[in-house]
């Protein structure tokens, strides 16, 4: 019995040692997001990679229905509950790697999401009281320390559906990354902040497979539905369906190619404002900045709170009968090109629109969309893209008398 004990115990270690050679699976700790249920703590090996002043992630479903969150977990007790929210900020988590992955190797991963119909909590730009349940994604990322987001493995689709649902990654790591992140993010293109949720549970080790021919990174959609309940739970590693990814992951991809952004340094050309501008201060080339002009979300219909300086805006045309004008319509740097081109077009348009049908003469307004090519601040924060996110007037030049 006991040769036949150190047979088993030698092919045994033999068996770990061909695995380890090829390459085993890499394994998280505390995959299911197991812990004492509480909100604004992240359950245990798992790192908070959240915004300073605000609170941490959840365990769900929390006893004390804190957040009115009560969705069964899909594997053991407890799950992760992530939200974003109206002033710009997201919920992460972090841990190290049982190993690293390595750069030209692929992976594949698989992880349970679901949106809770109720996450109620105070809006963080009104403190009144908000169910956080607009349709978010799922970002995951490689890096080499705790919260290090140093290249986007792969992203999720919105997720919409309240029950579980099973989604399949294959990562194609760039480098050798010791750290994951798991991000909830805004449906992207974007350009304002809003309260939403996501639930995560039942992660798989990260598993190395043959590499696959793929041009680029495509949003994970769902690959297996789980009919409650559900115990033991093996995660797939199949073939996952997809479809095409939007630029930003593109662009988030390159990010790491890239140097890091330039500070924005400010024209020396002195800055004229639609309020206080005088004609002496005209010349061509002029841009003339427009303060407290807001349009409907995501939308080119400008808002009644905007009335005060379309006013101004038509009383500069008025008085100033011989300019000839460019509206430039701006966007932050939050969505792809196609949209930010389109929207700051569409923008610009409507001030044009409205310039004319207030008796401008059309051949004195022209109008152009610069999308987030001319950044006059970071993109990094909430109010540098605020500061983007604007509409400007340029002066072309001034008509000739007698024509």
């Amino acid at each position: 019995m006991r040769w036949k004990h150190v047979v088993g115990v030698v092919a045994l270690i033999c068996c770990n040692l061909a695995v380890n050679a090829q390459g085993g699976a890499i394994q998280l700790q505390n995959p299911s997001f197991e812990d004492f249920p509480r909100h604004s703590k992240p359950p245990r090996d798992w790192y908070d990679c959240g915004f300073p002043g605000e609170t941490p992630p959840d365990v769900q479903p929390d006893p004390a229905f804190t957040f009115q969150v009560s969705k069964p977990a899909v594997d053991g007790e407890t799950y992760l509950g992530l939200v974003v929210r109206d002033n710009d900020t997201w919920e992460s988590v972090s841990q190290r790697l049982s190993a690293p992955m390595e750069k030209g190797k692929c992976y594949e991963f698989s992880i349970y999401l679901a949106k809770s119909p109720m996450y109620v909590s105070s809006s963080r730009t009104t403190d009144e009281t908000a169910n956080y349940t607009t349709p978010v994604k799922l970002r995951v990322y490689g890096g080499f320390g705790n919260c290090d987001k140093q290249y986007l493995l792969g992203e999720t689709k919105v997720i919409n559906h309240d029950r579980w649902l099973q989604y399949n990654f294959l990562f194609e790591p760039i480098g050798n990354y010791t750290y994951i992140v798991l991000e909830a993010f805004y449906q992207t293109p974007t350009l304002f902040p809003y309260n939403g949720n996501i639930l995560i549970d039942h992660a798989s080790a990260i598993v190395p497979v043959p590499c696959k021919n793929k041009d680029k990174k495509d949003e994970v959609g769902p690959t297996q539905e789980v009919q409650q309940p559900l115990a033991n739970a093996t995660p797939k590693t199949g073939d996952k369906k997809t479809t095409q990814n939007n630029n930003q992951a593109a662009n988030d991809k390159q990010q790491v190619k890239k140097p890091a952004e330039q500070p924005v340094v400010p024209k020396e050309e002195k800055q004229l404002d639609i309020a206080t501008v005088k004609r002496a201060d005209l010349k061509e080339g002029s841009t003339i900045r427009i303060n407290n002009l807001f349009f409907q979300v995501n939308k080119a219909i400008i808002s009644e709170e905007s009335n005060l300086v379309l006013g101004q805006i038509h009383d500069f045309m008025r008085n100033n009968s011989d300019v000839i004008v460019e509206i430039g319509g701006h966007t932050n740097g939050l969505c792809d090109d196609d949209y930010c081109n389109k929207l700051s077009s569409d923008r610009a348009k409507s001030v044009a629109d409205y310039l004319i049908s207030r008796g401008i003469h059309r051949d004195r307004v022209r109008y152009k969309g610069y999308g987030k090519t001319r950044p006059i601040a970071t993109n990094r924060t909430p109010d540098g893209r605020a500061q983007n996110q604007r509409v400007e007037i340029k002066v072309l030049g001034f008509k000739k008398e007698g024509r």
